[in-house]
């Protein structure tokens, strides 16, 4: 008997120093302070749905206090009377606003106070009036929402009816043109350049090569620069007069922008006359004794009657002075005999062939 009693006082002051521990700490969290205390009392109209005593009080979203009481009050059914304790240095006002707010995701109750601004007269115990609906939980403000919502449905149910029936007629429209409605789409993607895009083809102009040989030789260094054009005619596409869409020449393009195309093939012609003395192009010749300068009059198909190609190109000789040696207007047309790729291709071919060879006679004798 002796032996075990020291252990049993032991234990007991063990385990009363641990509940002393605990009591303290709940004190300290819910009802006790380091500081001086103010009572309040607290009316909500309505439930108070969760609401706990030692909840915490939150003044503009800070904790002052704790509820200390709950309890309902005798002379209203429907009213919670509550009794908060918060630091009496807190500015609580007659006009301050109280609600209820639910935190985390749990949705814990706290009572909210914020705001005021007249001074509270101090002896008597204030009293705050919780505002209307503060103890709507966010269930109860979702069922009231709904029953809004049905009413509104109930009272507006023959316009829904109608709408619903022109949607209905509005979808079968829809099924019934849907091939129109994809042949209008696919229309749309192409004038945008969205959707898949069309594989465009090049063709490239000949160069006449049958020139024999060269009775006159090129003895003067000649240039040919990139030949000049409107706007219009800096493009890779086939031109047409009057300016139409022809389906077959959608994905046409020339193998270069048709300045340049023309500059190339002029100096190939050249060079099948002549590769020795041959024109070059101005850069690559630096300060040359004379230039050929084309300027592009007509590079086109003319459908006004049966489809026709138009060649015309005006020359200049000029020397280094920039004095004009020479000029001359080279023009030439090739029917064509049906409009097809093909066809225009072999077309201006044929024209440019022409003006080709003239152009070299004419600047040999010039020069």
């Amino acid at each position: 008997m002796e032996t075990r009693a020291p252990f049993v006082v032991v234990g007991a002051f063990v385990l009363a120093a641990i509940l002393a521990v605990f009591g303290f700490v709940y004190w300290l969290h819910n009802t006790g302070s380091l500081g001086p205390r103010a009572t309040y009392h607290v009316q909500f109209d309505g439930s108070v749905p969760g609401l706990l005593v030692g909840a915490a009080v939150l003044f503009n979203g800070i904790r002052v206090g704790e509820v200390t009481d709950l309890r309902l009050a005798p002379d209203n059914p429907r009213r919670v009377d509550a009794t908060v304790s918060i630091a009496s240095t807190t500015p609580v006002r007659a006009d301050t606003k109280v609600g209820l707010e639910f935190q985390g995701l749990t949705g814990v109750p706290v009572i909210a106070l914020e705001g005021g601004q007249m001074l509270e007269s101090s002896g008597k115990v204030p009293t705050l009036i919780a505002e209307p609906g503060a103890g709507q939980s966010m269930t109860q403000a979702a069922r009231d929402a709904l029953r809004k919502v049905d009413s509104v449905l109930s009272e507006n149910s023959e316009p829904l009816k109608k709408a619903i029936a022109n949607l209905q007629v509005f979808t079968e429209g829809l099924a019934r043109n849907t091939g129109k409605l994809d042949g209008i789409v696919s229309g749309l993607e192409k004038l945008t350049g969205g959707g898949t895009p069309a594989q465009k083809i090049t063709y490239d102009l000949q160069a006449p090569q049958d020139l024999g040989p060269a009775s006159e030789k090129l003895d003067a260094a000649l240039a040919l620069p990139e030949p000049t054009a409107v706007a219009m005619l800096q493009t890779q596409r086939m031109l047409f007069s009057p300016m139409k869409d022809h389906p077959g020449f959608a994905e046409f393009l020339w193998a270069d922008s048709i300045p340049k195309l023309l500059q190339a093939k002029l100096i190939e012609t050249f060079e099948n006359y002549d590769i020795e003395h041959a024109p070059l192009r101005a850069p690559e010749i630096g300060q040359a004794g004379f230039q050929l300068l084309i300027d592009i009059r007509r590079f086109q198909i003319a459908t006004q009657n049966e489809p026709t190609v138009e060649i015309g190109l005006s020359a200049r000789i000029v020397d280094k002075d920039g004095k004009v040696v020479a000029s001359r207007l080279f023009e030439e047309t090739q029917k064509v005999d049906s409009l097809e790729r093909s066809n225009a291709i072999a077309a201006f071919n044929e024209a440019f062939g022409r003006i080709a060879r003239n152009m070299i006679g004419w600047t040999v004798q010039a020069l």
